[in-house]
């Protein structure tokens, strides 16, 4: 086989794409999440590191991409996975695998997702036909069956691409890192650049209107913090060079301790909303104003945000 994934490795990835399908429509578990496809991938190919920085870096991008109506969207994990694992077998660096692999190959994955929906009507109309027949254990049956199109529209695509793409992926980064260097550099620039993105999809969905104060505290917070912190790292490793016997571990802020501070902040947030919810005795007493007050709640402003869907 060409290229330096094995088969045993393509067999467990192609087995983690039919399944990270089939939790997101059912089980969600998370395990559906391209931080955990980085993770899982990496974990199989040898190099987690790599793969939390691919798969976390597609998280960030699809932060604020969600579906409506059952509409399909681009599917970042079958993407991760891809991008990790000839990323890791090639070599490629890992921005640069974002932005040629991981986002192209979970653009193209939504013809695969509206095949298994198109694929999956058969199985519907048999369980409408046994519903009337009365039939359960043949309704259970295709219930079952329905699965088997989800899980091959990830599957198919993904052992086709690990099993025969490797050789071509191998030559793409040969050629740019010798011939076409500036590409690679631009494709690792737009691969760093996509959390960003991620990010402001995400802060347009958001009720950033009504806590603004949170997100200027929240920036503010973070970035005095990496600061001190980063003025203490380097302070740490430059005595460590001047004397030997100092062996003290100075570490970078952890994003764990930011996110903690966030969640208190969100905490008391909740907790002040719900303070402020009406309670059932008042409610019973409004009577029929309540739905009123309900369809005033709901309304959108000039920019496009809904006030009180956050609620």
């Amino acid at each position: 086989m060409s290229g330096n994934i094995l088969l045993w490795q393509v067999i467990v990835l192609t087995f983690y794409s039919m399944y990270q399908i089939i939790d997101d429509l059912t089980f969600i578990s998370s395990l559906a999440q391209p931080v955990w496809a980085g993770l899982i991938t990496g974990a199989v190919m040898g190099d987690v590191t790599k793969g939390l920085i691919i798969g976390g870096s597609l998280q960030l991008t699809v932060l604020g991409v969600g579906t409506f109506g059952g509409a399909s969207k681009i599917d970042a994990n079958s993407g991760t996975i891809l991008a990790t694992a000839f990323s890791i077998s090639s070599g490629m660096n890992a921005q640069t695998a974002v932005a040629a692999i991981g986002v192209p190959v979970a653009s193209l994955m939504i013809e695969t997702d509206v095949l298994g929906r198109f694929t999956n009507t058969y199985f519907q109309h048999r369980i409408d036909r046994t519903i009337e027949e009365e039939n359960y254990h043949a309704f259970e049956r295709n219930y079952l069956y329905g699965a088997i199109p989800w899980a091959l529209s990830r599957g198919i695509p993904v052992f086709i691409a690990l099993q025969f793409g490797g050789g071509l992926v191998t030559e793409i980064v040969k050629v740019l890192d010798t011939k076409m260097v500036w590409l690679s550099n631009g494709l690792a620039t737009a691969g760093a650049l996509l959390p960003a993105v991620g990010f402001a999809i995400l802060l347009r969905y958001l009720p950033v209107k009504k806590h603004f104060a949170y997100l200027i505290l929240g920036f503010t917070l973070t970035a005095l913090l990496t600061t001190v912190f980063t003025n203490v790292q380097n302070l740490g490793t430059s005595m460590a060079k001047v004397s030997s016997s100092f062996s003290n571990n100075f570490t970078a802020l952890p994003m764990v301790a930011i996110s903690l501070i966030g969640f208190s902040f969100a905490l008391n947030a909740y907790k002040r909303d719900v303070g402020n919810l009406p309670s059932s005795t008042d409610s019973q007493q409004n009577g029929p104003s309540q739905p009123e007050q309900s369809e005033q709640k709901n309304t959108k402003d000039e920019d496009g945000e809904i006030d009180g869907d956050e609620d």
